[in-house]
C-alpha cells in the first residue's frame, strides 16, 4: 500500500476511535481529510469511504463532499451514513444524477420530505434527455428524396424501408412513444414493496402512471395481482423486480406451481403490448372520470373499465 493511502487510513481509523470528538477535533479532521483523499489510490478512498458511513459524528462538509464523490466510491455512504441530513440527501439527489439519487433510496427509513423529492426528480430526466435528443435526431434525419440526389436516392430508399420493417416488429427495449417507468420511480417501487410499505407503493405508482391516488389503489385491489402485474409489464418495468414487486404485494404469487413461482407464470403469461394498451384505457378512463370521484362517495362512471370497477380480475 502506499505511503499515502496509509496516512489516510490511519487518519480515518484515528477519527472513528473518537466518541465524542471536539469541535477542534472535527474542524481538524476535515481540513486533513480532503487532502490526503485527493492524493490517495481509488482503493484507499473507497476503503475509507466505507469506514466512514458507519461512523456517527462526520463534519458536515466532509459528508457532504463524499457524497458528491462518484457514485463507486460514495454508494455505501449515502446509502448508510447517519451524518446525512434530508436537505443534503435532497441536494445529493438533485445535483449528482440519477446513481446517487438511487443511492439514497436505498436508505432505512426516509421522511416524507424526501420521498417527496424523489418522487419529484422524474421530471427532470425526462426533459433533459428529451432536449438532448433533439438536436441528435434531427441531425440523423434522412434527407428527403428528390431528383437531385439521384445517385444515393436509391440507397436512401432501402434505408427508410428497413427503418419502416423494424417499426413494424418493434423490439421490447422500443418504448418510444409508451409511457416508461423511470428508474427513480423503479427504484421507489421496489423499495415500497420490499419493505410491504403499501400506501406509499400506491402513492408512487400513482405517481408513475400519471393517474389519481384511486387508480392506483384500485389495481391493487385486485387480489389475483394481475392487474398489477397488468401496469408492471405495460409501463415496462423489468423482469425481475417485477415479480420481486408481485411476491412481496401477493404473498400467494411466491408459491410454487409444478415448480415455477406463480408470478412467473402470471407474468409470462401476459403480453407487453396489450398490458401497455389496458394502461393507457385506465389512465384516459381514470381522467375522464377523476372530477366524479373528488367526492369519496362517488360512484363509478360507465367510462370507468369493468374489471377496475369491481376491484376483481375479470379475464
Amino acid at each position: 500500500m502506499r505511503r499515502k493511502d496509509v496516512v489516510l487510513m490511519a487518519t480515518v481509523t484515528s477519527f472513528e476511535a473518537l466518541e465524542r470528538p471536539s469541535r477542534s477535533e472535527l474542524r481538524q479532521f476535515a481540513e486533513l481529510f480532503q487532502p490526503l483523499y485527493a492524493a490517495s489510490s481509488e482503493e484507499a478512498r473507497r476503503q475509507a469511504v466505507a469506514a466512514l458511513s458507519q461512523c456517527p459524528n462526520i463534519p458536515s462538509a466532509v459528508a457532504f463532499f463524499i457524497a458528491s464523490q462518484p457514485i463507486t466510491i460514495a454508494a455505501p455512504f449515502i446509502a448508510a451514513s447517519k451524518c446525512l441530513d434530508d436537505q443534503t440527501l435532497i441536494t445529493i439527489a438533485r445535483t449528482q444524477g440519477a446513481a446517487h439519487a438511487r443511492a439514497v433510496v436505498r436508505r432505512e427509513n426516509l421522511s416524507p420530505m424526501v420521498i417527496d423529492a424523489l418522487v419529484g426528480l422524474r421530471h427532470a430526466p425526462e426533459a433533459s434527455q428529451m432536449a438532448a435528443e433533439k438536436p441528435k435526431a434531427a441531425k440523423q434525419q434522412p434527407p428527403l428524396l428528390d431528383e437531385t440526389v439521384h445517385p444515393t436516392r436509391d440507397e436512401a430508399l432501402r434505408e427508410r424501408l428497413r427503418a419502416m420493417a423494424a417499426h413494424v416488429v418493434r423490439p421490447e427495449s422500443d418504448r418510444l412513444g409508451l409511457r416508461t417507468v423511470t428508474p427513480m420511480q423503479e427504484a421507489l417501487l421496489v423499495r415500497f414493496a420490499r419493505n410491504r410499505e403499501t400506501d406509499l407503493f400506491a402513492t408512487a405508482l400513482a405517481d408513475t402512471l400519471s393517474a389519481s391516488r384511486w387508480l392506483a389503489e384500485r389495481i391493487m385491489l385486485d387480489i389475483s395481482g394481475h392487474q398489477l402485474a397488468t401496469t408492471l409489464k405495460g409501463i415496462g418495468m423489468p423482469r425481475n423486480e417485477s415479480l420481486l414487486i408481485l411476491e412481496r404485494l401477493y404473498h400467494h404469487l411466491d408459491e410454487l406451481e409444478g415448480g415455477v413461482p406463480q408470478s412467473e407464470r402470471l407474468w409470462d403469461a401476459l403480453d407487453t403490448d396489450e398490458c401497455g394498451r389496458r394502461v393507457e384505457a385506465w389512465g384516459r378512463a381514470d381522467r375522464y372520470t377523476y372530477e366524479d370521484r373528488r367526492s369519496a362517495n362517488a360512484e363509478p362512471t360507465q367510462a370507468e373499465p369493468a374489471e377496475l370497477r369491481t376491484g376483481t380480475n375479470r379475464r
